[in-house]
C-alpha cells in the first residue's frame, strides 16, 4: 500500500479528543436531533440480543444523550422508515439514506455460490408471495422459525426470509420481543433510496468516508472495521474518499482524519456515563487499547470461571478516559453492580455517578455493589453512592 504524505501530525491526546467528539461523547448533547441524530453521527448502532440494563441499541444513545425514554428510542428507530437493520460491524440499525451504499454488500451475497442452509424449491417465492399478500410477519408467522427446539436449526421459511433479508429484497421493520419482522423492501425503504444503481466503489468510497467522519481519525484497521470492509476495500477508495493522511504519535502505523475534525480544537463537556460494549467507542479493541490505554473484552461468551471481569462488562467513561469497569445487573428496583474495577481512587466519584444515572434511567431506586477488585476503595464507593442517591 502507498502511503500519502501525511499533512498534520496529532498527538496522542489530540487522537483521543478527536475521537471522543467525533463519537458525540465530547461537548453537549445534540439533544433536538435526538436518537435519531445519533444514528446519523454514528452511522451504524449494534445490535446485539444481551439485555441486562437494556439493549445495546438503547444503551448508545442513552451514552450520549441521558435518561431519554426507552421507547422513545424505539420509535426513533423503528417508526418513520427512518432506519433499517442490516450487517454492517455486526447486525447494525442504519440510517435509511445509507441503503443505497449498501448494494455492494446485497450484490455479494447474491452471488454467494453456497449457504450453510439448504433452501427447498419453492419456498422463497412462497415467502416473498406471503409478505406481500399479508406483510409485515415475524418468522414464526411467516411458517415457523424453527425445525427443532436447537437455535441455529431453522426452518425453511426462516432460511428463505433471512436470504430475502441479505439480498435486499426484504428488510426488517421493527423488533417485536427481539423478533425479526420483515416486510418487502419496496414498501419499506422509500423510493427516493431503494435503488442498487451505485457501483461497488461509489458504496465503498462512501462507507470509508462515514468511517472516518465517525471515528474522527483512524488507521486503514479502524477504517475497515467499522463497517466491516476488507483491508484492500479501503486501499482502493481511500485516496477519494475526502478523508485527510495524518501521523498520530505513538501509533505507529498511517492514519486518516476526517478534515472537519481538524478545523477546530475538540472543546467541551466530557460524558461520564457506562458504555455498552458494542458502543463504537470501543468495539475494536485494538482501537480502544491505542487510544485509551484500556484493554476490554466482553466476556459473557467466555466460561464463567474464566471471566476476569464479569458477564457484561461496561467500561465507565469519564473527563474522556476509561476509568473503570462495571458488571451490572438488576434485582426487582435495585441496580447490583455485581463486579466493580476502578483504575485508582480518583475514578471513585465518577463510577458513582454513573452507576446512579443509570439507575435512575432504568427506574431502579437503589444500587448495590457486591466485589470491588481493590477491596480498600468499596468504602469510598459505597459512601459515594450513599451521598449520590440521598
Amino acid at each position: 500500500m502507498t502511503t500519502p504524505r501525511a499533512t498534520a501530525e496529532l498527538s496522542a491526546d489530540e487522537a483521543r479528543r478527536i475521537a471522543l467528539r467525533a463519537q458525540g461523547l465530547l461537548g453537549a448533547p445534540d439533544r433536538r436531533s435526538g436518537v435519531r441524530g445519533v444514528l446519523r453521527r454514528l452511522g451504524a448502532v449494534q445490535l446485539d440480543t444481551i439485555s441486562v440494563l437494556a439493549r445495546s441499541h438503547e444503551l448508545v444513545p442513552y451514552a450520549r444523550l441521558g435518561a431519554v425514554g426507552r421507547t422513545r428510542v424505539e420509535d426513533a428507530y423503528w417508526k418513520g422508515a427512518h432506519a433499517f437493520e442490516y450487517w454492517s460491524h455486526a447486525a447494525c440499525i442504519l440510517p435509511v439514506e445509507e441503503w443505497p451504499h449498501f448494494a455492494f454488500r446485497r450484490r455479494a451475497y447474491r452471488d454467494r455460490p453456497h449457504w450453510n442452509h439448504e433452501l427447498p424449491d419453492g419456498v422463497y417465492d412462497r415467502v416473498i408471495k406471503q409478505l406481500r399478500d399479508e406483510g409485515p410477519l415475524t418468522a414464526t408467522e411467516l411458517g415457523g422459525a424453527k425445525r427443532t427446539g436447537e437455535w441455529w436449526d431453522w426452518s425453511a421459511s426462516k432460511v428463505a426470509v433471512e436470504r430475502a433479508l441479505m439480498y435486499g429484497e426484504v428488510v426488517c421493520v421493527e423488533r417485536r420481543g427481539w423478533k425479526r419482522v420483515y416486510d418487502l423492501a419496496e414498501r419499506a425503504i422509500p423510493a427516493s433510496v431503494l435503488h442498487d444503481e451505485l457501483d461497488d466503489t461509489e458504496c465503498l468510497r462512501r462507507l470509508v468516508r462515514l468511517a472516518g467522519q465517525a471515528l474522527g481519525v483512524g488507521t486503514r484497521a479502524d477504517l475497515a472495521d467499522y463497517h466491516r470492509l476488507k483491508g484492500e476495500q479501503v486501499d482502493a477508495v481511500i485516496a477519494d474518499s475526502g478523508l485527510v493522511p495524518v501521523t498520530v504519535e505513538g501509533w505507529g502505523r498511517p492514519a486518516w482524519a476526517d478534515p472537519a475534525a481538524l478545523q477546530s480544537p475538540p472543546r467541551g463537556r466530557h460524558r461520564t456515563t457506562l458504555l455498552s460494549p458494542f458502543d463504537s467507542l470501543v468495539w475494536e479493541r485494538a482501537r480502544t487499547e491505542r487510544i485509551f490505554g484500556f484493554a476490554h473484552r466482553l466476556e459473557a461468551y467466555v466460561p464463567k470461571h474464566k471471566r476476569v471481569y464479569g458477564y457484561f462488562t461496561m467500561p465507565v467513561l469519564a473527563g474522556g478516559r476509561l476509568v473503570g469497569r462495571v458488571d451490572p445487573a438488576r434485582e426487582g428496583r435495585a441496580l447490583v453492580a455485581r463486579q466493580v474495577t476502578l483504575e485508582g481512587p480518583k475514578a471513585v466519584p465518577a463510577v458513582a455517578q454513573a452507576l446512579v444515572e443509570a439507575a435512575g434511567w432504568v427506574d431502579c431506586t437503589d444500587v448495590r455493589v457486591e466485589r470491588v477488585d481493590a477491596p480498600e476503595l468499596r468504602d469510598a464507593l459505597v459512601k459515594e453512592l450513599a451521598r449520590a442517591l440521598a
